[in-house]
């Protein structure tokens, strides 16, 4: 097959090798508008087993990757300035550059070409002339998938809270969700290390709060010293660092196609799930393993990309509910930030409602006990 894929980014780069890897007289490229060496953002999060998800159908890739990881056991959330450690909810983080560089080199390694610094616009462009199949890997704001939303279906909902993406010197112990109370409203840091003496620092805020903070009016130091003013003691004397850092509204996005013609989607030109859930970059390279097995199983293209969508849909479908969930828990922020901290910790690990108080007892049993004695009400006087 001759296949051409736009975006060099975890799911263009994970499909690309698999599919050399099937067959090497494949003949695959990326085109990657960006040059080799540039990318925006600080760390990646995988949640629970890192890439134990990969074992199974990407052994080189997991071998590749996963000593690179800083892991974790536990999450914190801060609750101003009350601490409460949550067990039972292991993370691993990789800086996202160290991450596209592995993939990068992988890929090649296999025979994939790669083509940075190469803008493609258009499907008629000579650079995807003859292509058996096109691949749509190229981000949130695919101009594949916006090209054509009819055929689609794409549909997007531009959800208010406002976010930020930083990087910090501060290294921090595991996972930790910050929520600072201030005269504006609530802010939240979502921030993990991701490399032995770095850490992302994502800032998350209400529109409402964004508004009343001033933000609109700030440049780039004001808008870091701002941030940097309410975190101060999180970040215990260490700047924050920008990477072409702005605030940013968070688009949800679906198709209810996910492929028209020979032209297919990945990753999150195919669909966004919120950076709270920590389960985008896994997402992308899932899809790249659902597609590459419907294209080894199915006997004709068509019949590839109309299983891509049956196979794949069920489990994602889990995830985007949960994101849903989770993206309108953050937008309720200032409300929420009046409970104790307990009941703050625990209203956050149930947002989603893939956690009930069972699971609660299993996972984070102290965090659950904490909670019925502060509720005899529901649990009785014996508590």
């Amino acid at each position: 097959m001759k296949i051409r894929i736009l975006g060099a980014g975890p799911a263009g780069l994970s499909f690309a090798a698999l599919m050399k890897r099937l067959d090497p007289s494949h003949d695959v490229a990326i085109v990657e508008r960006s040059p080799r060496d540039a990318t925006w953002g600080f760390g990646v999060v995988f949640s629970d087993r890192a890439l134990e998800f990969l074992r199974a159908d990407d052994e080189p890739m997991y071998q590749l990757l996963t000593p690179l990881m800083e892991t974790w056991p536990n999450l914190t959330i801060v609750h101003n300035d009350t601490p409460v450690p949550i067990t039972g909810n292991g993370f691993a983080a990789i800086g996202r550059l160290e991450l596209l560089g592995r993939l990068y080199a992988h890929a090649e390694a296999l025979g994939v070409r790669i083509e940075f610094d190469s803008e493609v616009t258009s499907l008629d462009d000579p650079a995807l002339a003859g292509a058996d199949l096109i691949v749509g890997a190229n981000g949130a704001f695919s101009w594949v998938r916006n090209e054509h939303e009819t055929e689609f279906g794409t549909e997007t909902d531009l959800r208010p809270n406002r976010f930020i993406w930083y990087g910090t010197r501060r290294v921090f112990d595991s996972l930790s969700l910050t929520f600072r109370e201030t005269e504006h409203g609530v802010f939240c840091a979502h921030h993990y290390r991701y490399s032995p003496g770095m850490s992302t620092f994502l800032v998350e805020v209400t529109d409402a709060t964004w508004q009343r903070a001033g933000f609109a009016r700030m440049d780039e130091q004001e808008t870091i010293r701002h941030c940097e003013q309410v975190f101060a003691r999180d970040l215990e004397g260490k700047s924050i660092l920008s990477n072409k850092s702005c605030w940013r509204q968070f688009p949800a996005i679906t198709n209810r196609q996910w492929s028209f013609g020979n032209v297919v989607l990945m990753g999150d030109a195919l669909r966004t799930a919120h950076f709270s859930i920590g389960s985008g970059t896994r997402l992308a390279m899932e899809d790249a393993i659902a597609l590459w097995k419907t294209l080894r199983d199915a006997g004709s293209l068509p019949q590839a990309l109309a299983l891509y969508q049956e196979r794949r849909l069920p489990p994602m479908k889990k995830i985007l509910d949960a994101a849903s969930a989770s993206i309108r828990w953050y937008e309720r922020m200032d409300e929420l930030i009046k409970l104790s901290p307990i009941d703050f910790a625990y209203s956050y690990m149930t947002r989603t409602g893939r956690v009930d108080h069972e699971e609660m007892t299993r996972r984070a049993p102290r965090l659950a006990m904490a909670w019925e004695h502060s509720h005899p009400e529901i649990f009785g006087a014996s508590y």
